[in-house]
């Protein structure tokens, strides 16, 4: 299995980015799937999650009704819609695949692959 992200970029504040995770492998639409963020110095955060069937979504308060998290299983994709950026969301980006799906979205830890991520900077 092998994740790959892009979109990433610099933007100003208040514009809007669309992030893609390309995945491969046969039992993609199997997976719950997220993106987190890790900004320099700081741990790696959760910032959207969706199940396998896209179904259910889930954000970290910081980011609720800005970002917008998707999937499209027949393409193997997933997607993260960001608007009304904020320096503050400034980061490396990162889309993951969840091991198990009654597992809490939140903790990296309960993810078995990785992208390599994506720079977003948002500058003030």
């Amino acid at each position: 299995v092998q994740l790959q992200a892009s979109g990433g970029g610099l933007v100003q504040a208040g514009g809007s980015l669309r992030l893609s995770c390309a995945a491969s492998g046969r039992t993609f639409s199997n997976y719950d799937m997220a993106w987190f963020r890790q900004a320099p110095g700081k741990e790696r955060e959760f910032v959207a999650g969706i199940s396998w069937g896209g179904g259910n979504t889930y954000y970290a308060d910081s980011v609720k009704g800005r970002f917008t998290i998707s999937r499209d299983n027949a393409k193997k994709m997933v997607y993260l819609q960001m608007n009304s950026l904020k320096p503050e969301d400034t980061a490396v980006y990162y889309c993951a695949r969840k091991r198990g799906r009654y597992s809490d979205y939140t903790r990296p830890y309960e993810y078995d692959y990785w992208g390599q991520g994506t720079l977003v900077t948002v500058s003030s």
